[in-house]
């Protein structure tokens, strides 16, 4: 499904109410709609959940800025332009960067939309009709989703469930909880997030419906996926096992695993919304656009291009690209370091990093970037004067279909989420958690490996739960989602900021050396780059609390009920991982 129509997407996320003066020469429009007119009809509430879907397109949410902050954020992916989101790749983002703020100013508009369509939907499922129980579910959906992103991102973000209240100032100036316990609204939020996608889960037919149901829309699958999620991130894992195995054994629909990899990350309708995917970001193929890019914070204007620009930011210079960021030569080397049963390179790199190998001359579409050739001398600027990888994901760089990037907000492939394989590798790592090691967690990860055409692991060969975590966390999650939105993420729910050796670890993934442009360009790895004799490490920067974003200086002068969190005032919060029991896995050599 691509969601063209968001003609209330202004109106409903904005958060103010409309009123007449009472003055006798204002004359009241008896056809203009407002929040009080509005959404009594259910034709009507399903435009506004489209509306609700679009915000997730936006610059600070999905379209750019609120992907890639995550992105950088991880140790697969370094900021190669060293300008645009050098602070969020350095983990010292300060308070006064306003672009730190797009990402809550964006979520908040979801949340509004959301809590508008739940504010006509009442309090009763079972008095629903089945097409109000849709619209309720994917409300909820959107806005767990909603409140997952801020909690992630802003550690204590202000919980708002009421609409009317947000339509008020006292809304709008609500609290956030204590500057001496961020996380206690942290988990607040959470809770909401949990119950938000659970009565989805109970609301929401599962994609096996058909029709707009495994074409883009929320689905019982996608609530079901993004709650393990979310119980992962508590270290609830025996609870999130037993979701993640419903999903498996088909309870929430059908999902399987592609047989070619590449195909989770091209455009058009072969492709997108595939058996693989429990939820995308919907946006128009390159060519079925409009001509406004419409960098605005509520995209409303009917001739908006409707793409996304994580193209523009991963695209290499020489291709039309602004470059900005590029893959870790860690991830690269992690890559290389194992080959298929037949010999052959993993065929994931080919769709992940952007170099030249000579093995790619028979696969796919080639040694292409875009329509040009790659051979062994030849080059590509990543940027505009450092070294990097240039990443391939989300990017028409191996498709063959454009000759270029086309900057802006232009790219059409969809931003797929969730896929079946996050679901295996996520139950593998709860099965390890639980029980483990087990043959069971050796199982999926296998299934996943053998997309891959890798060898099987055998439980053999991890005698600990420790081994097993780290080929789990640093082997196969880096090489099937490496340079997808999430990893930041990961990295702060393994506590991997609260451990010495895990911070090494963290530097050492992030390393890279600065190269110059000096008559030819280099663009492979120095292999190999190690943190000790490297120009530099994303990671060197770390403020403690730094692992979240600070919530935006000029947000909190205008609330004065607001408090910042832990990137606000550069606290640790290892003392909130280890009250709760929680523990970081060491270090463990897998060789």
């Amino acid at each position: 499904m691509k969601l063209y129509k968001f003609s209330f997407a202004l109106l409903l996320g904005l958060g103010t109410m409309m009123s007449s003066c009472e003055s006798k020469l204002d004359l009241t429009n008896p056809n203009q709609q407002t929040t009080g007119s509005f959404g009594l009809t259910t034709d009507e509430l399903e435009e506004a959940v489209i509306a609700a879907y679009n915000h997730l397109r936006m610059e600070g949410s999905y379209a750019r800025v609120g992907y890639n902050i995550d992105v950088c954020r991880g140790d697969e992916v370094w900021n190669a332009s060293q300008v645009w989101y050098m602070p969020f790749d350095d983990l010292n983002e300060p308070i006064t960067d306003e672009i730190g703020m797009w990402s809550w100013r964006e979520w908040y508009y979801t949340i509004n939309v959301c809590n508008y369509i739940l504010s006509r939907c009442g309090e009763d499922d079972a008095q629903l009709s089945t097409q109000m129980q849709h619209i309720k579910g994917q409300a909820l959906f959107i806005r767990g989703l909603a409140y997952y992103n801020l909690a992630m991102y802003y550690q204590n973000p202000p919980l708002i469930t009421d609409y009317s209240q947000y339509s008020s100032l006292d809304g709008l100036y609500c609290a956030n909880g204590t500057k001496e316990d961020p996380n206690a609204q942290f988990d607040l939020v959470l809770d909401q997030v949990e119950a938000d996608l659970t009565n989805a889960m109970t609301l929401l037919p599962s994609r096996d419906a058909g029709n707009e149901w495994s074409k883009g829309r929320a689905t019982c699958g996608s609530a079901a996926g993004y709650y393990a999620r979310v119980l992962m991130q508590r270290h609830k894992y025996d609870d999130a096992l037993t979701v993640l195995k419903d999903i498996i054994t088909k309870k929430y629909g059908s999902y399987k695993l592609m047989e070619n990899y590449g195909d989770n990350f091209r455009e058009g309708s072969a492709y997108e919304n595939n058996d693989e995917s429990l939820f995308e970001v919907q946006f128009l193929d390159y060519g079925t656009q409009g001509t406004d890019d419409e960098w605005t914070p509520v995209n409303t204007s009917p001739n908006a291009t409707q793409g996304h620009a994580i193209e523009s930011n991963f695209g290499p210079g020489d291709c039309g690209g602004w470059a900005d960021l590029s893959a870790s030569p860690w991830l690269y080397n992690l890559f290389k370091a194992e080959r298929t049963t037949s010999g052959s390179l993993d065929p994931r790199l080919y769709w992940t990093i952007g170099t030249y190998e000579p093995e790619w001359d028979g696969f796919e579409y080639g040694n292409v970037a875009y329509t040009q050739p790659m051979t062994a001398d030849a080059f590509i600027v990543t940027n505009n004067g450092y070294g990097g990888l240039p990443i391939a994901k989300w990017t028409n760089l191996r498709t063959g279909l454009y000759d270029k990037v086309v900057t802006g907000l232009k790219c059409g492939i969809n931003l797929r989420m969730m896929r079946y394989s996050d679901v295996l590798l996520r139950a593998a790592e709860c099965e390890n958690e639980v029980n483990g090691p087990t043959q069971q967690a050796i199982d999926w990860i296998n299934e996943v490996r053998n997309r891959a055409g890798l060898a099987d692991l055998n439980l053999a060969d991890f005698n600990s739960k420790d081994k097993l975590f780290e080929q789990i966390a640093n082997v196969e999650r880096p090489k099937e989602f490496g340079c997808e939105f999430g990893r930041g993420w990961d990295l702060i729910r393994w506590g991997f900021f609260y451990s010495a050796d895990r911070l090494l670890q963290l530097k050492e993934h992030g390393s890279f050396n600065f190269w110059t442009q000096t008559g030819t360009y280099d663009y492979t790895p120095k292999d190999p780059v190690d943190y000790m004799s490297c120009s530099k490490s994303s990671y060197d920067s770390w403020i403690a609390g730094h692992e979240f974003l600070p919530i935006y200086q000029n947000t909190l002068n205008d609330n004065p009920n607001l408090v910042g969190n832990s990137a606000n005032y550069s606290t640790t919060n290892a003392d909130y991982f280890s009250e709760k029991g929680w523990t970081i896995h060491p270090v463990v050599d897998l060789e």
